[in-house]
């Protein structure tokens, strides 16, 4: 089976950045904790099985074990002091609980580390979508002077110069190493990463007790008042588009988003939405990590949005009240994956009902 995540809520973090906000208690390092085996046939209960996978670089378990390696070694950074799941934290989703990422030598970058759950699904990469293929998207951290601080040929000599990756990626990819086939290892890997099987997707399957009453309710707002779904919609629960939702408008420096790849008026201020899969585990939340918990960013919604020349015209407030407010947020929680490798109690259990 693929891998199925489910995570604890993450702890509230530090709206706003500032040095004491990073997890001190975190590892620059993660360790690779994930089950032996990634890659399978079947898809979790919820997911598509149409999964957007490349007929030049089909899944295989050489190809998954060598972008599994390369995810997790720091030989990718500058000075070999982080590695992509320094940001993206199998423990947070594969994304961190960092306001903003923090790449070689503590660089602040500007936007929140995204989580990379079902990004086999996605048809755009990156906050504002600069990136069309999770291939686009694997090489360009590494030439981050904020994130991995390095460069492809740099990193492609280093892998060249040492014997196991020499024979790995000639076992999976019957070549050389490249930066083309670089990116396909570690695009290939992502596309691994699955979360289904949650308790909204058991009730969609038909168990009724699945969700408890207060969770029942919030999905209805979802679905009507709340107008979630106009954004987060499909199984995967993102339109992969981007909008400006007006966050963070008018702090400084100011974030323009989608409108710094394409240059059109209209992108002023829109970024992608995100899944909502394993919310309750990648906080903080939004592009810039600017709000802590999913309370918070229901109550944002609930006002419609932050005020902006070019807010979305799919925002308008809410009228929830707290009550509401809290059904929602009880819903969302309940589109956490139900088995984990993190923790030893398995499957996440379902909240009594009321």
């Amino acid at each position: 089976m693929p891998l199925v995540i489910a995570f604890s809520l993450a702890g509230v973090v530090t709206p706003l950045f500032s040095p004491a906000a990073r997890a001190q208690d975190r590892p620059r390092l993660p360790v690779d904790r994930l089950p032996i085996r990634l890659l399978g046939d079947a898809v979790p209960l919820g997911l598509s099985e149409d999964r957007q996978v490349p007929d030049d670089n089909r899944l295989t378990e050489s190809r998954v074990a060598l972008g599994r390696r390369l995810f997790f070694d720091p030989i990718l950074s500058g000075d070999q002091s982080v590695s992509c799941a320094t940001c993206h934290d199998p423990a947070h989703a594969f994304s961190s609980p960092d306001p903003v990422a923090i790449g070689v030598a503590d660089a602040r970058g500007r936007r929140h580390s995204p989580a990379l759950l079902n990004r086999t699904y996605g048809t755009s990469f990156f906050w504002d979508g600069r990136a069309a293929t999770l291939e686009e998207q694997a090489l360009l951290p590494i030439a981050n002077k904020l994130e991995m601080a390095s460069s492809v040929d740099t990193v492609v000599a280093r892998l060249r110069a040492d014997d196991s990756y020499v024979t790995q990626f000639r076992d999976a990819y019957a070549g050389e190493v490249t930066p083309r086939h670089l990116a396909k290892a570690l695009a290939g890997f992502q596309r691994t990463l699955l979360s289904g099987d949650s308790r909204a997707d058991r009730f969609q399957a038909g168990d009724a007790s699945a969700l408890t009453s207060a969770e029942r309710i919030g999905l209805w707002i979802f679905e009507s008042r709340g107008g979630c779904w106009k954004c987060h919609q499909g199984r995967n629960y993102t339109d992969e588009q981007a909008h400006n939702t007006g966050v963070s408008w008018g702090r400084q420096p100011l974030d323009l988003g989608r409108f710094e790849v394409t240059g059109r008026e209209e992108d002023r201020g829109r970024f992608k939405t995100p899944t909502l899969r394993d919310v309750a585990s990648s906080a903080p939340y939004m592009h810039d990590g600017s709000i802590a918990t999913l309370r918070e960013v229901v109550q944002f919604y609930n006002r419609g949005g932050g005020k902006n020349p070019h807010l979305d015209p799919l925002l308008e407030p809410l009228h929830l009240n707290d009550q509401e407010v809290d059904m929602l947020v009880a819903f969302l929680n309940s589109l956490t994956g139900s088995t984990s490798w993190t923790t030893t109690t398995g499957a996440v259990r379902k909240p009594p009902e009321e």
